[in-house]
């Protein structure tokens, strides 16, 4: 299974993805956000966490302008996997590969800590390694993490099992208490925790492991 790791400037997640997914067995090739082309071959897309060109105008809206998105918008659109985390989920609601916007926490501050999630699906290649309301530990880190949408796109989630992931303790105000959705392929998903973080035992929690071991598993049988 190959990986690109899209690097925007203001990335600083980026190397903590391509790590997550070589030590889930994919081959991780690093694209440079001015290329127009990701390589041969390529089954999933990383768009990273950070602070892409510094946040200015709308977190992630310079860098979803940027001449690689193009190729990862045709990527999705052929079909192939793409996983946003934090800044990666802005840039892909600004793309619009994802519906609804993230918006400033209700508190007006960043927040940065380990807060629970429960698994409201396991029926996408990213979370069939967990079981259908799993309650799981993984960090975040965002200022503007409050997932907002009309009411009939949220419906339309629920109804069509698009929600991965909830907040079990709501940290920033995301309606719904979302905190990952798919589309409707169940190809794209774009989250504001960040389960590369939460990979490694050894560096304090492994629960977002199974997500790029379900991928990378998934796709090699495939």
């Amino acid at each position: 299974m190959k990986a690109a790791v899209v690097v925007f400037p203001g990335s600083n997640c980026d190397r903590d993805l391509a790590v997550a997914f070589r030590d889930a067995g994919a081959e991780v090739e690093m694209v440079w956000h001015k290329d127009t082309a990701l390589p041969e071959g390529v089954d999933v897309v990383g768009v990273p966490g950070g602070f892409s060109f510094g946040d200015y105008l709308r977190c992630g809206a310079i860098a979803a302008n940027s001449p690689i998105c193009k190729a990862v918008a045709g990527h999705a659109e052929r079909g192939g996997y793409v996983l946003g985390i934090c800044n990666g989920f802005q840039v892909l609601a600004e793309t619009k590969l994802l519906p609804g916007a993230l918006l400033r926490n209700v508190n007006q501050h960043y927040i940065c800590r380990n807060v629970g999630l429960e698994v409201v699906t396991s029926n996408s290649a990213y979370t069939e390694g967990y079981n259908a309301g799993q309650e799981i530990t993984i960090p975040i880190a965002h200022h503007d993490g409050n997932y907002f949408a009309d009411a009939d796109t949220l419906d339309r989630l629920e109804g069509e099992d698009l929600v991965a992931f909830r907040y079990t303790d709501n940290p920033n105000g995301s309606q719904r208490d979302i905190a990952g959705i798919l589309s409707p392929n169940r190809r794209v998903l774009g989250m504001m925790p960040h389960p590369e973080r939460a990979a490694d035992a050894a560096l304090g929690g492994a629960d977002g492991a199974a997500l790029f071991r379900a991928l990378t598993g998934m796709l090699e049988s495939a």
